[in-house]
């Protein structure tokens, strides 16, 4: 019905809630209104995660309505059309990847370097149009997961859903301070 899209790294938790309050405003909707939340899980980077998990976690206790987690990754992924090839930015010159044929994952998600990720048969990439060119196909939309994406993403509104997992594909850059001696 609405939505609001900050693109920054860094505001998290600063637009999140912010933003949900005015898009549900766009609407003339308020926040007793909802039936369900809906978060994406990762692949991702920690405190992205984490800030959005908490966020939607704390809407559903203090609504008292279900929260579903949902892979990331498919929220772009479901939008599609074709073979695609969904890719991220995962840092440290690696992406978060999977594959999807007319939105549904076949492979991944997965954390590789461009090189070792096989396009197979994808047709384009969705995702991050900053790494389409690595795997010499266009790129097509979304670039971001969308509130239709997440939306799409969840298999059965009516089950109970899994507790919140955030999807991390590699380990943690923090140590414990014991590992760091």
């Amino acid at each position: 019905l609405a939505q609001r899209v900050t693109v920054d790294a860094r505001a998290h938790a600063e637009r999140l809630t912010p933003n949900v309050v005015a898009a549900l405003a766009d609407t003339g909707l308020i926040m007793a209104d909802l039936d369900a939340v809906v978060v994406g899980c990762g692949p991702g980077p920690f405190t992205g995660l984490r800030a959005g998990m908490a966020t939607g976690a704390a809407y559903g206790h203090a609504l008292g309505i279900p929260v579903h987690g949902v892979c990331s990754l498919d929220a772009i992924g479901v939008l599609t059309s074709g073979e695609t090839l969904v890719v991220t930015d995962a840092r440290r010159r690696e992406v978060y990847w999977a594959r999807y044929c007319d939105g549904v994952r076949l492979d991944g998600p997965a954390v590789n370097a461009p090189a070792d990720v096989d396009p197979a048969a994808a047709q384009a990439v969705a995702g991050s149009p900053q790494h389409a060119a690595l795997f010499d196909l266009p790129y097509c939309e979304p670039e971001y997961p969308t509130p239709a994406g997440l939306v799409r993403t969840v298999p059965d509104w009516s089950a109970e859903p899994a507790p919140l997992v955030a999807m991390y594909l590699r380990r943690p850059d923090a140590k414990p301070l014991a590992a760091r001696a």
